[in-house]
């Protein structure tokens, strides 16, 4: 990460604070931008996926022992998938005062938010202590959860797009959106290590030790955060006496086809997410694989995604968006099959394989470009809600559903894969189709 922040830093020249985003931050507040949007949306997807984690491994077991293992797990999908319907929500009321306010008081607010409702489901009884009084306080917090995660994407993400100079705002970009991966690994060893050290106590109380970290993760977060400046676009719109106005009407009046192009464009690698390392985790651990070793190797799949994140975000500066995301979604369609052989035949080499290539190169070849694609669809005034409607539209469809939809396709197909291949087929089919569909984006003067 070190090397791919400071090539953006040496692009951006010491300039006043009210020039466009190409010349108005020196080398150190850029590398202050970058890490904060690196470092803040890390901490957030760590809550976030966290809870993703225990939804495969866990809350079917705390919360909803009273069903079959099944519907347990169905059941536990579906809280996870409220969190993911409440991130549209987040990114409109987010997005609406990012737009009108700045986004740098969003990106604190979203990040209290968070910690705040991660360490109540630590804290959270379970169903046998509280009855069903459990599972509604915890679908609760994860819709809190996924108003917060809701704006954080986006103000992270234009606050390095809006800072950087036009020939690196896919790199700059790139440090929010590598933060979902970074969060991942994080959230994958605490959980690998805690459910070691814990061993068969880790479903009765060691599950909440992760949790109740977060509220280290949030105050270290918020040093940070609170550091850093606003971005020379925003600075300008309001120099400028930009009228106020409502930033979600102008979006949905003026780029309708924007916003829709955008989310099933990013709808692609939001199944994978869903299918690689939510819904393949629980399908490999019921198959009898490890649960540490599944873990382990979920970690390993986000380390390479990261990798992959930077590297085609900066091909994308390069050669363009539409290229690198549309090479990824072909290599995804034909992987597909193959990927959900390997994840389903209950060995822990034939997940370790998957998720390398499933989701370490295919999804993080089509995370890298995706940030800046979807933002340079949309103007400063209104791009914060138009960028966080896209997104997180995206997330609801792509990655709350697909483990509910896999399961009931396993459940429909009588335990086949081939339903699920067809549906994760489809979804990457119909992303890669909106992306031709778009103007390249590169060079895009923003300002």
């Amino acid at each position: 990460m070190s090397e791919s922040l400071k090539t953006v830093t040496q692009s951006a020249p010491s300039a006043p604070q009210h020039q466009s985003g190409s010349e108005s931050l020196n080398t150190k507040d850029m590398r202050r931008i970058l890490a904060s949007s690196f470092i803040g949306s890390a901490i957030e997807y760590y809550d976030f996926i966290l809870y993703a984690t225990a939804a495969s491994i866990v809350f079917n077991t705390v919360f909803f022992a009273n069903l079959s293992p099944a519907f347990g797990l169905f059941a536990s999908f579906a809280t996870l998938a409220a969190g993911y319907l409440a991130r549209p929500l987040g990114g409109i009321v987010f997005g609406h005062f990012g737009d009108k306010l700045g986004r740098k008081k969003m990106l604190v607010l979203s990040m209290l938010l968070m910690g705040a409702s991660t360490v109540l489901i630590g804290l959270l009884p379970t169903t046998a202590v509280i009855g069903i009084l459990a599972p509604v306080l915890l679908v609760t917090l994860r819709v809190i959860q996924g108003i917060a995660v809701g704006g954080e994407w986006g103000g992270a993400a234009l606050m390095a797009l809006e800072s950087a100079p036009q020939k690196k705002r896919g790199l700059a970009t790139s440090f929010a959106t590598a933060g979902g991966p970074a969060g991942a690994v994080l959230a994958t060893l605490v959980v690998s290590l805690t459910s070691a050290l814990t061993g068969d106590a880790f479903l009765q109380w060691g599950w909440r030790i992760p949790f109740l970290l977060s509220a280290v993760l949030i105050a270290v977060g918020m040093i940070i955060r609170l550091k850093v400046a606003e971005t020379p676009m925003f600075q300008k719109l309001q120099e400028a006496g930009e009228k106020k106005r409502m930033p979600l009407f102008d979006v949905l009046r003026n780029h309708p086809r924007a916003v829709v192009v955008a989310l099933i464009a990013t709808m692609s690698f939001y199944a994978c997410q869903g299918i690689l390392t939510v819904w393949g985790v629980s399908i490999a651990v019921g198959n009898g694989v490890d649960r540490s070793g599944v873990l382990n190797w979920k970690a390993a799949g986000a380390v390479l995604t990261l990798i992959m994140c930077f590297y085609t975000a900066r091909l994308s500066d390069r050669i363009g968006r539409r290229k690198v995301l549309t090479v990824a979604g072909i290599t995804g369609i034909v992987l597909a099959y193959p990927l959900l052989m390997l994840l389903s035949n209950g060995t822990l080499w034939g997940f370790a394989i998957a998720i390398v290539v499933g989701n370490g190169i295919v999804q993080g070849a089509l995370f890298g470009p995706i940030g800046a694609y979807i933002a340079e669809q949309f103007p400063t005034r209104m791009r914060y809600t138009g960028a966080s409607l896209s997104y997180q539209g995206a997330s609801v469809l792509g990655a709350g559903f697909t483990p509910m939809i896999a399961t009931g396709l396993m459940i429909a197909g009588n335990g086949s894969i081939w339903l699920v291949g067809a549906f994760w087929i489809a979804v990457i089919l119909a992303g890669t189709i909106a992306v031709r569909a778009t103007p390249e984006g590169t060079k895009v003067n923003l300002d």
